[in-house]
């Protein structure tokens, strides 16, 4: 069973979010050594100023090793430890009390062992009450008008767009693109999968996780009846050599998403998020398209997109979510985590510029306006998109909205998450 939940989460994965395979492997792998975190919750979630027992343990082939020096440190989510240690762990665990969080937010012990050179990790991270979360960032008083310009200059920008199949790629009545058309600047390039059978479908953006990578399309949901399109950000094709991309990653888009921060008008992601809306825009001009159903769903970076899109097009039915960047930028200036890219983790007294520019760019104040049904679904112990932010931006949004946490899993999701998402989606699309 382990095998084949792998096996369908690979799968599910390449073909959902529309990656590259080099990001599947970000995925956890089996060790040898394991550090087991608990929490004296089993649910993770605590009153505000309720104490919390963290129970440690190391296992070798799981079995609890008896003496093994551990280290540790708690504290609130990437802010400085408030305790910690070195000390010998008992056959039958180290227990650890923690004193409670004064305010909502999320308390994370992350324990470490050092066997044969090696260094094994174990986290747990405890929620006190994240569903009052607040973000810190404030609503520009002119965000709206500022986006709804951006998109009436898109409007003047034909949408010319360009097919290229990519039959290796087809299978069970699947016709597969590589696709572009045009975007406020440039182009935006995707792979488009579209069902042979006759009638007309439903159609499922899938937006990119952070970096620069090769497509490969959705050819699953396309099976199910399906139109899927993912895209990349980038303004250039998406099925070329790994080795481009990579070349790229570690030099001109290295780091892309610090581009010209101090600027709202020129920040690299005023092109990505009208891109989206561009994407929305070609979906719509297919004849295969049923002209009323219409998701979007994305991780991490494409989480962010996911909710951006959404809330700038009102021609987005559902959203699917996992773990969002971007969210409550300014959480870092405030004394608490803020989203990935950390904008402002380092840069304790940044320009004026880079602070204000980044509210227009903060998914909670996308998340503001959404206005139609979205699943979400994310972990406690996520480094990159912390729940701290993504919980500010998911308690903003008076939309229909259900969540599915998962408190260990970080930056990465169980299958059972991923069948959820995806089932969840295609009973949405193809209830009709």
């Amino acid at each position: 069973m382990r095998m084949r939940s792998k096996l369908f989460f690979l799968i599910w994965w390449m073909t959902f979010a529309g990656m590259a395979p080099e990001k599947v492997f970000c995925q956890p792998k089996e060790e040898f050594i394991k550090v087991v975190v608990s929490p004296d919750h089993s649910d993770w979630n605590y009153a505000v100023n309720e104490s919390v027992r963290f129970s440690i343990k190391v296992l070798k082939s799981n079995v609890a090793l008896e003496g093994a020096q551990i280290s540790y440190t708690i504290g609130p989510e990437k802010m400085p430890a408030i305790d910690s240690a070195t000390v010998a762990i008992p056959e039958s665990g180290l227990i650890v009390d923690a004193k409670g969080m004064a305010q909502p937010g999320f308390l994370r012990c992350t324990a470490t062992f050092k066997y044969e050179n090696k260094t094994y990790t174990g986290t747990a991270t405890v929620g006190y009450e994240p569903k009052k979360i607040k973000p810190t960032g404030k609503l520009p008083k002119d965000f709206e008008e500022f986006w709804n310009q951006g998109k009436m200059q898109l409007k003047e920008i034909p949408l010319e767009p360009v097919f290229r199949e990519l039959p290796e790629r087809e299978a069970g009545g699947v016709k597969v693109y590589e696709v572009s058309f045009n975007n406020i600047t440039g182009k935006i390039f995707g792979v488009l999968c579209v069902p042979t059978s006759e009638g007309k479908h439903p159609a499922l953006l899938e937006v990119p996780g952070a970096g620069v990578w090769p497509m490969y399309g959705d050819v699953e949901k396309a099976k199910k009846g399906i139109i899927t399109l993912a895209i990349g950000i980038h303004g250039i094709p998406v099925t070329m050599e790994s080795s481009v991309y990579a070349n790229l990653r570690e030099g001109a888009l290295k780091d892309y998403w610090y581009n010209n921060l101090d600027n709202r008008d020129d920040y690299y992601f005023k092109r990505v998020f009208l891109g989206c809306v561009r994407a929305v825009d070609f979906l719509c001009s297919l004849s295969e398209f049923d002209g009323e159903n219409i998701a979007v769903a994305g991780g991490s970076q494409g989480g962010a997109l996911s909710i951006v899109t959404a809330s700038l097009d009102s021609r987005i039915d559902y959203l699917a979510v996992r773990y969002p960047a971007f969210c409550d930028h300014t959480g870092f200036l405030h004394g608490r985590a803020g989203g990935w890219p950390f904008h402002f983790q380092r840069e304790p007294h940044p320009i004026a510029e880079k602070v204000e520019t980044s509210a227009y760019y903060d998914v909670v104040n996308f998340a503001r306006f959404i206005k139609v049904p979205g699943l979400y679904s994310w972990g406690y112990n996520d480094g990159v998109c912390g729940p701290t932010s993504t919980f500010s931006a998911y308690n903003t949004i008076t939309a229909p909205k259900e969540i599915f946490i998962v408190p260990e899993t970080a930056h990465w999701t169980y299958p059972e998450q991923e069948e959820k998402l995806a089932d969840w989606l295609i009973e949405k699309l193809t209830k009709n």
